[in-house]
């Protein structure tokens, strides 16, 4: 598989609240994968494997174009905690039983599409591409979602280059809704975004 997997999970805006539950705080998944809630309790190993992994994200993520202090990753992931007890992003991180607090992806659910939707993003750590975290993660974070009161449709965008990203969804059963204009905001991207949905 090609190393283009990461997709931005990060908020890019504040969003309105768009429903009154929460998806699990942990979800356990086939072959020894969980994801965590994100708190700020992570932001050591966060910071680690954004670290160990900017090459890898470059390409595909405008926030990896720069180093990460210790004090930044730990004002994101503080401000994801409070993401999540507004009911805006619900962040995740995902370890494996055989590196237990090692981070090996990196996801969330966030309320930036407006009303009754979610979009999902992700980024999986090099060392771990093609395993198939990144789908078996999206699937239980679709699942999660479209659980919740409220939210009728998921959403996972990724710009038409980044051909691993674009795998996950067609993998889930997505359908491709559109190919919309984005701005260019990474070396890798074309400015041309797939933008795959899933309805309840």
């Amino acid at each position: 598989m090609s190393p283009a997997l990461p997709q931005s999970c990060e908020p890019v805006r504040a969003a309105p609240e768009v429903t009154t539950g929460r998806p699990p705080e942990l979800l356990r998944l086939p072959g020894g994968l969980s994801l965590h809630r994100r708190r700020s309790a992570h932001a050591p190993a966060l910071h680690r494997a954004v670290r160990a992994n900017l090459e890898h994200l470059r390409p595909w993520l405008d926030w990896a174009a720069e180093v990460p202090t210790r004090a930044r990753t730990a004002e994101r992931t503080r401000a994801g905690t409070a993401a999540w007890e507004a009911g805006t992003d619900f962040m995740y991180l995902a370890d494996l039983d055989e590196a237990p607090g090692r981070v090996v992806a990196a996801l969330g659910l966030h309320a930036r599409l407006g009303p009754g939707a979610l979009e999902i993003g992700y980024w999986v750590a090099a060392r771990h591409v093609g395993r198939g975290i990144a789908t078996a993660a999206a699937g239980a974070l679709t699942r999660a979602a479209l659980a919740l009161p409220g939210i009728a449709r998921v959403e996972i965008r990724c710009d038409r280059a980044n051909t691993a990203s674009a795998a996950v969804p067609r993998k889930l059963g997505y359908r491709l809704d559109r190919v919309a204009e984005a701005a260019v905001r990474a070396p890798g991207e074309t400015g041309r975004q797939l933008v795959w949905v899933m309805e309840r």
